[in-house]
Parts: structure tokens; C-alpha cells; sequence
């Protein structure tokens, strides 16, 4: 028999759902599906016990000054999360990368890299902004041999794309359980397996003494700056942190954190209301 799922239809702006869905899967939320303002979230009923809908509510009113809010909520019979997910796949090229499905066979356009990368429901399909403006930034910034850090790495899709640039060996770092079986997947589909490690958590993940060429940060504004000041202090000389999931409103707030202030700003992306910013240390 299948189990019974409650929908939930969220009121969020479209350019704020994938973020937000990242967030959800932490309260066991496993199917979502994005409309132009609203997010349908899917979760098992005998998981949305009145401690997660309290977790919840109280999670709703601290997005967006309280903008984020529930506006309908029914039960409904499970369904085939990745199977539907699957649907919403295409292939694209970004920059230097063509980003594909296994399940296609398209041909990458001439001189483009191709990344394969399967989602399995972990973010970093390319087809978000804030992806796909590391994705066009990157080439410029991967030297021959980098070490590589990627936190919030998703599918792996960044540090593996780095790595098909020429990076030596990279490390990426989630606080999902679902990124870490995509994230070694993907690296096996693109043959990086051997220089690609995924762990679980966050910076605490960060070997200690580690000394990074190259970090990349696509996450959001108030994690970005919790840990601008950790993730700086982990470059190596002259090394290169590459932010994400910064709106155009919180450029200032990014720019002005004392460990970005104190390096020099190389290059800023744009896309729509989305911000990539790249620094390098002294």
C-alpha cells in the first residue's frame, strides 16, 4: 500500500524556491514542485508530526520578514519523487560546460567540456542561477593542479567541473545525506572519482591544517557571511574564494565582511537578480 504524503503549497518567489527547498529536505520534505510564487512541498504524514510543524511555522516567519507563508495543505498518495524529477531534465550548455542527464544522448556542442550529472533530487543541476554564474566564472580562476574546497556541494557539479579543468583534487562539503551518494555518482560518471572526497556536515568537515588554492561557497547570504571569515582563512596564498547564492540587495553585506574586504576583488557575475563574487588573498 502506498504511503500517505502531505502536500504543502508554500507561498515563496520562484527565484527564492530552490534555496528554500534546499532547506525543506532538513525537515523530511523529499518531493517538491516549483510554481511561478508558490512551491508544492511533499512530506511523508507520519513525519509531519506537530514538532516538525511547530520547527516549521517557526522557520516560515524568520524568511522574507515573515512573506514566506502556507497557503494550503492536503494528503495525498506518494509518488515517484526522482521519476518526476527526471522529467524536468535537459541538457544545457553554461559557459564551457554542457551539462547533461545520463538519460540523453545528445551531443556536446564543438569545444564545450561535458559534465554528466544525474540530480537524484540534490541541488546543483546547473539550471539555477547562482550555479550556472560559478559554472561561467570558473574557467578563468582553475590552474593546473588546484586544491579544490566546495562547500554546500550539491551534485558535486562545481568541484567536478573544476576538476575537469585541470584542479588537482578537490573535497566538497554538504550538510545533506541525499548530496553525498549524488555527489560520488556524479563524480563517477565524470571519471574524477579518484580525486573528488565527499563528507558530510559543514566547515567542521575542513581538515585542519588543509590549505585550499580554490574555494567555492554557493549557498546563501547569512551562511556566506557565518563563514566567510572560516573559509578565508583556509586559502593558501594567493588563493581564489568564489561566492554564490548572493541577491543583488546583499552584494554590500558580502563585500563588506571583514575577510572579503581584506582580499582583492577579481570579478563579479550577474544574472538576473543573482550576484557571483570572486576574491583572492594576498
Amino acid at each position: 500500500m502506498n504511503r500517505k504524503y502531505v502536500k504543502l503549497k508554500i507561498r515563496i518567489p520562484k527565484e527564492e524556491q530552490d534555496l528554500a527547498a534546499d532547506d525543506l529536505l532538513a525537515f523530511g520534505f523529499d518531493g517538491f514542485e516549483q510554481q511561478e510564487e508558490e512551491l508544492d512541498a511533499w512530506i511523508p504524514e507520519t513525519e509531519f508530526t506537530e514538532s516538525v510543524n511547530q520547527r516549521l511555522s517557526a522557520w516560515l516567519g524568520e524568511q522574507s520578514d515573515g512573506g514566506w507563508q502556507i497557503v494550503d495543505e492536503e494528503i495525498v498518495a506518494e509518488r515517484n519523487w526522482n521519476e518526476e524529477w527526471e522529467k524536468t531534465i535537459r541538457s544545457l550548455t553554461v559557459g564551457r560546460f554542457f551539462i547533461h542527464p545520463t538519460w540523453t544522448d545528445e551531443v556536446p556542442p564543438q569545444d564545450c567540456i561535458p559534465l554528466v550529472i544525474d540530480p537524484k533530487m540534490a541541488f546543483g543541476t546547473g539550471y539555477h542561477e547562482t550555479t550556472r554564474l560559478l559554472l561561467r566564472l570558473l574557467p578563468d580562476h582553475v590552474r593546473p593542479g588546484d586544491r579544490v574546497l566546495d562547500m554546500g556541494t550539491g551534485t558535486g557539479i562545481l568541484a567536478i567541473a573544476a576538476l575537469r579543468l585541470g584542479a588537482g583534487g578537490a573535497l566538497g562539503i554538504d550538510i545533506d545525506p541525499w548530496c553525498y551518494d549524488n555527489a560520488l555518482e556524479n563524480a563517477r560518471l565524470n571519471a574524477v572519482s579518484d580525486r573528488l572526497e565527499i563528507r558530510i556536515g559543514s566547515t567542521e568537515q575542513i581538515p585542519p591544517d588543509a590549505r585550499y588554492d580554490l574555494i567555492l561557497a554557493n549557498i546563501n547570504r547569512n551562511i556566506l557571511l557565518d563563514m566567510a571569515g572560516i573559509l578565508a582563512g583556509y586559502l593558501a596564498p594567493g588563493g581564489i574564494l568564489m561566492l554564490s547564492g548572493i541577491l543583488e540587495e546583499d552584494v554590500d553585506a558580502i563585500s563588506t565582511h571583514p575577510a572579503c574586504a581584506a582580499m582583492e576583488r577579481l570579478a563579479q557575475g550577474a544574472e538576473n537578480e543573482w550576484r557571483a563574487l570572486v576574491y583572492r588573498t594576498s
